[in-house]
């Protein structure tokens, strides 16, 4: 590729993922434009690569999308689907490649949390004094290196809400983006099909395109890939790389690149045996939501609708949005829209054990699964993580107890549960040095 056009293809995926961004804060956070462009974006932090002064903007209210424009033509586009978030529409296609069903609305349930959202923070329960100089803490910019921007942090005691604040212009109803907490969420999803038995965590993955003769990844297994440790190839590079914006970088393609990103973390060679090398890449936990489209769809079902069925719905997070890549593959590495409150619920259900009010969502022993840590050595140290969950058995977090675990997401987000305090912590902002 000539120099040119690799300038023309990175600027057009860099057009691509802050379509995407802008879209989805607009028309699933419902926040303004001009919100966004002032807090938000651009996705990128180099602004000699890309800066919105520069830039067109298109909002289409009817057709749901936002298109964005350079002066040399560059145009790319970006479509809402209501319950699915919103998707970038690769150059080559007039729309996407799937067509979503549609999802039911989420009932008004004025009963107190998490049975429903009505009611606020149980002011009566804990050291009040205690909890609001932590409110306070979080959300004061001046007490951190960079500024903080919490928008949302909601703590959870002995199953009550017990704590609970927003940032202006923010509310329990706003929802945020989620990014890498979808990882944990995949988890969930896994163990629920492990639970059904229609996976093995220590059987071969169910790839087909692992099984041909001779080709050494059909030694990964569920638990490999659960715990990122199933060896492929995948690059992942920093902003300030020159290839940035390439398919070069594997693990941020699957966010500007319009791609299967099934078909393109399935797709990729081995590096590593399988199970000997922890490394933190998207392809593992995509190629686990393969797995579980393939899975949900061998038994007939519908795979758009399974997370709301089977997780969303069951425990009351009807707030929660899973945006998928243009053939209908959710991208929860990253691409996810949620609700502090609903996050909470996610982490009770694990400190639970699975149990909601009664209904056993989560299969017994699978917090337990996801919580131990993975034996591999790598770019993840011992007992720093679990399966697609971060854990504290090495004490990385010195004043939090060493048998937490925790989702996280790109500039901050954290919903962390904790078995000895029987608490949930949940916490979503924009903190660009997390």
């Amino acid at each position: 590729m000539s120099e040119r056009d690799d300038a023309t293809q990175q600027r057009s995926h860099s057009l691509a993922i802050n379509a995407k961004l802008l879209c989805s804060g607009i028309f699933v956070a419902g926040r303004s434009a001009d919100d966004l462009l002032a807090n938000d974006l651009p996705f990128d932090t180099w602004p000699e690569r890309f800066s919105f002064s520069e830039i067109s903007i298109a909002i289409d209210q009817a057709r749901q999308t936002v298109t964005l424009a350079d002066g040399s033509g560059l145009r790319r586009t970006a479509v809402h689907h209501p319950g699915y978030g919103c998707t970038i529409i690769p150059e080559q296609m007039h729309g996407v490649a799937f067509n979503p069903p549609t999802l039911d609305p989420a009932p008004d349930d004025p009963r107190p949390w998490p049975l429903g959202n009505g009611g606020g923070a149980d002011t009566a329960v804990g050291d009040r004094a205690a909890l609001d100089a932590a409110l306070d803490q979080a959300f004061d910019d001046s007490r951190w290196p960079a500024p903080a921007r919490t928008r949302a942090v909601v703590a959870v005691h002995g199953g009550r809400l017990v704590a609970e604040r927003y940032a202006p212009g923010f509310s329990a109803a706003t929802r945020q983006i989620n990014w890498s907490m979808g990882k944990s969420l995949t988890a969930a999803l896994v163990g629920m099909l492990v639970g059904d038995g229609a996976l093995e965590l220590d059987a071969p993955a169910p790839v087909a395109e692992w099984h041909g003769a001779g080709d050494p990844r059909r030694e990964i297994t569920l638990r490999h890939l659960l715990q990122m440790r199933s060896g492929l190839e995948y690059r992942r590079l920093e902003p300030q790389d020159p290839a940035f914006y390439t398919p070069d970088n594997h693990h941020l393609q699957v966010y500007f690149g319009a791609i299967d990103v099934f078909a393109q973390s399935i797709g990729r060679p081995l590096e590593f045996p399988p199970g000997s090398h922890g490394r933190y890449r998207n392809c593992d936990p995509l190629t686990l939501g393969a797995i579980v489209r393939r899975t949900v769809e061998a038994r007939g079902e519908d795979y758009l609708t399974f997370p709301h069925r089977r997780l969303f719905a069951p425990i009351g997070m009807h707030a929660q949005v899973l945006e998928p890549d243009p053939w209908g593959n959710f991208i929860m590495t990253g691409f996810e829209y949620g609700i502090a409150r609903d996050w909470a619920r996610f982490g009770l259900l694990h400190l639970r054990d699975g149990d909601w009010f009664g209904t056993q969502v989560l299969p017994r022993g699978w917090a337990a699964v996801v919580s131990s840590p993975s034996p591999a050595s790598g770019e993840l140290a011992r007992g720093e993580y679990g399966g697609l969950f971060w854990l504290n058995r090495s004490g990385r977090l010195p004043n939090v107890p060493e048998d937490a675990y925790w989702a996280a997401g790109a500039m901050g987000q954290v919903t962390m549960v904790i078995p000895s305090r029987d608490a949930v912590i949940v916490r979503l902002g924009h903190t660009s040095d997390a």
